[in-house]
């Protein structure tokens, strides 16, 4: 970050945060009067009760709702466009993302186009996308059910492309949420290994937010928080997924991490991460930035030395005196969420095509590249997927 930093800040989401908050949907005021409420192909949404229960408290608010259950874990344009059509068909003026990332994001995604003409890729910045300007959009309502994307504090929607192999993350002002409602009672269900591979997305937002070299003094103080939390906390709900107070505390941390991509920025991290699971949707985005973390940590290691110590000490609540404490405090939390032995080659991912991936990275998501606290080269890359490999 530059010592006389210039930034702004508007994060135009009213935030509703806390146990047993998810009533307030029976009471807030919302952006309309007939919803579409987006959830995951899964059936956890059904399975737990939670689309019966927001069904129930949109009713409650006078608001009539359907239902599209068709998302991805790694959303696709397909459904995006899909679901847009039925939106604009039986009327809809709200949408509701009810479920993880893949959700909200696809809500977000689905927002403005049941009120843009075209394809969403018309819309992208990046890869084959056109970049137009978005002229408006329907409000979105969050009810993230994990923690670990913070979707609901920013207003990025991360979709791929399936035809041409592009998973792109894309936003605006208007893809702000327009009311978020964080209850982290609706959380307890996920299982560990999914709390770990959310937990350390939320975990990455925060570090690549801290090392870009856009950070602000703001985000500088959400990202060190969310950092300290998951630390602590990460592990404890990895272990006992029923413990509330670890789940408050993790889902907190990861909004405060969408408040860091709200004020700062993900690295480049997330531009490899995109690339692999762009080629090999079954890889979790989670489990895919875990596997290539220490690698890619370890690149910039000597290039911001005071602010690796500054996350050390927060996380280990001890004085730091070189920056590969923090690595190692990495490679610590890891092995206590079980999650530090993941490799790339468990998920299908072929070494041929790592230099396919680089080009991908580079094509799709270049501008994280120009946010890393030095440029990279694509041999530098490329060893991080070596490195990550097996």
């Amino acid at each position: 970050m530059n010592s006389n930093p210039v930034f702004t800040m508007h994060i135009p989401t009213r935030l509703v945060f806390g146990c047993g908050e998810i009533k307030k949907l029976a009471t807030e005021k919302l952006p309309g009067r007939r919803a579409m409420i987006v959830v995951s192909a899964g059936g956890s949404m059904k399975r737990h009760g939670y689309l019966d229960k927001v069904i129930s408290l949109l009713n409650e608010n006078d608001i009539t709702a359907i239902v599209y259950d068709k998302i991805l874990p790694n959303p696709i344009k397909s459904h995006v466009m899909e679901a847009a059509a039925i939106c604009r068909e039986r009327g809809c003026d709200f949408i509701v993302g009810l479920g993880g990332g893949s959700t909200i994001d696809s809500a977000k995604a689905i927002a403005v186009m049941a009120r843009n003409e075209g394809d969403f890729w018309d819309y992208v910045t990046g890869g084959s996308g056109k970049g137009r300007t978005v002229k408006d959009a329907l409000p979105v309502v969050a009810v993230p059910t994990t923690a670990g994307t913070g979707t609901e504090a920013d207003p990025w929607a991360v979709i791929t492309h399936e035809e041409r192999q592009e998973k792109i993350g894309f936003g605006c002002a208007k893809t702000f949420p327009a009311l978020s409602i964080v209850d982290p009672e609706l959380m307890l269900s996920i299982p560990a290994h999914l709390t770990a591979y959310q937990g350390f997305d939320a975990f990455f937002h925060a570090a690549e937010g801290f090392i870009a070299n856009c950070a602000t003094p703001v985000s500088d103080i959400y990202a060190l928080e969310a950092i300290r939390l998951l630390y602590k906390y990460l592990p404890v709900a990895v272990k006992d997924g029923r413990n509330l107070k670890a789940r408050a505390k993790v889902a907190w941390a990861s909004t405060l991490a969408g408040l860091v991509e709200s004020t700062s920025s993900c690295t480049s991290e997330h531009s490899m991460e995109h690339a692999m699971s762009a080629c090999y949707p079954q890889l979790p985005h989670g489990a895919g930035l875990i596997a290539i973390s220490q690698a890619y940590f370890e690149t910039f290691r000597n290039d911001c030395m005071k602010r690796y110590m500054k996350m050390a000490e927060v996380m280990t609540q001890q004085k730091s005196n070189r920056p590969s404490d923090f690595i190692d405090a990495l490679v610590r939390m890891q092995k206590e969420c079980a999650v530090h032995d993941i490799r790339l080659s468990q998920w299908g991912l072929q070494k041929e095509d790592l230099p396919k991936m680089v080009q991908n990275a580079r094509d799709t998501m270049g501008g994280l590249f120009t946010l890393d606290p030095r440029p990279l080269t694509d041999e530098e890359i490329l060893g991080i997927y070596e490195a990550s490999y097996q």
